[in-house]
């Protein structure tokens, strides 16, 4: 059902923890947000066929995750940033796309892949795979430092992969639901590194422990040069099509800011002040989120997915007891 206030088997929709907006409210924030996230290029049936669970499915911890709109943005927001920090994967962007002029479309396009792997139908979440492995066949040259890059390098594969997978069980944790069980939290680690896997990358993290010690690894290859700071200069003036343009860009980048581990705080020389208005902007998505949860919930490709599986699109909110 899309056109009433159901849940995908019928009855009224009601997110746990989560006040319904006044109508004309929620729809006017659905309708800001799909502007936000609108994307060139065709999009999958997410619809059909019946009971295709995709790569996925409604009972994995992927779904539960990817579902919650206010923790992915501000967690994809806080990858980028992250992967910034690498200058052989930061080369690739550098050079091959047009990131600095056209942000917005690249953040489209990220948004994009995340939810038809996610959420499509198999065939189509197979396709975007297979579309961004040509792209990637195409994502080579040499760095400022002269040291030859290929985005096909499973090893630069691996680290955006780590960056996505760190940034957006974090900002779950942090702005939906912050007793995800350990073992839940290790099962989303092994289940998303399928896409990164499909994609080409190797020795992918298989639980949240071995994410950090590859972190640790990782860490002498990462700096903070004029390039790094170039993009995080881009992404703080943003324009995004919504009223207030500049309130939401600074809220959800200081949102993902606030996801980052010290170390990589720390190598970026975020000040003080940055982090406390890093912190400040976090409370304030947590204030909102709900809000924002229940606008983009009925009709949302998680909930279509629901529709399309025959699950509780509402289930994909509720956790069991038993947290850290």
């Amino acid at each position: 059902m899309r056109g009433g206030r159901s849940d995908t088997r019928g009855g009224p929709l009601r997110l746990p923890g989560v006040k319904v907006l006044p109508t004309p409210a929620r729809e006017r924030l659905h309708r800001w947000i799909l502007d936000v996230l609108s994307h060139d290029g065709a999009a999958p049936d997410y619809d059909s066929p019946p009971g295709d669970p995709g790569l996925y499915g409604p009972a994995t911890v992927t779904w539960k995750i990817h579902a919650d709109f206010p923790s992915m943005m501000a967690g994809g927001l806080g990858a980028l940033m992250l992967q910034s920090l690498h200058p052989l994967a930061l080369a690739g962007v550098w050079d091959h796309s047009d990131f600095r002029k056209d942000t917005l479309a690249r953040l489209r396009g990220t948004t994009a892949f995340v939810a038809r792997t996610t959420y499509a139908p198999r065939e189509p979440a197979e396709q975007a795979i297979a579309r961004v492995r040509g792209i990637h066949r195409q994502v080579r040259g040499t760095a400022p430092d002269g040291r030859p890059y290929s985005a096909e390098d499973p090893h630069l594969l691996t680290w955006v992969h780590c960056t996505q997978a760190w940034c957006y069980l974090r900002g779950y944790r942090m702005y939906c639901y912050r007793d995800v069980p350990r073992a839940m939290q290790d099962s989303y680690i092994v289940e998303t590194a399928r896409v990164a896997e499909a994609l080409g990358a190797r020795g992918v993290p298989g639980s949240l422990a071995e994410l950090e010690t590859y972190f640790r690894d990782v860490r002498p290859e990462l700096v903070y040069d004029e390039r790094t700071r170039e993009v995080l200069s881009v992404l703080r003036t943003i324009s995004l099509p919504i009223p207030l343009s500049g309130l939401g860009r600074g809220l959800f980048l200081g949102a993902g800011a606030a996801l980052l581990p010290d170390w990589a705080l720390g190598l970026m020389g975020r000040s003080r002040p940055q982090r406390l208005r890093d912190r400040a902007a976090a409370r304030s998505l947590k204030l909102v989120a709900p809000s924002i949860r229940d606008a983009m919930a009925e009709g949302g490709l998680a909930w279509r997915a629901c529709a399309r599986t025959g699950a509780d699109y509402a289930n994909l909110f509720r956790w069991p007891k038993g947290g850290d």
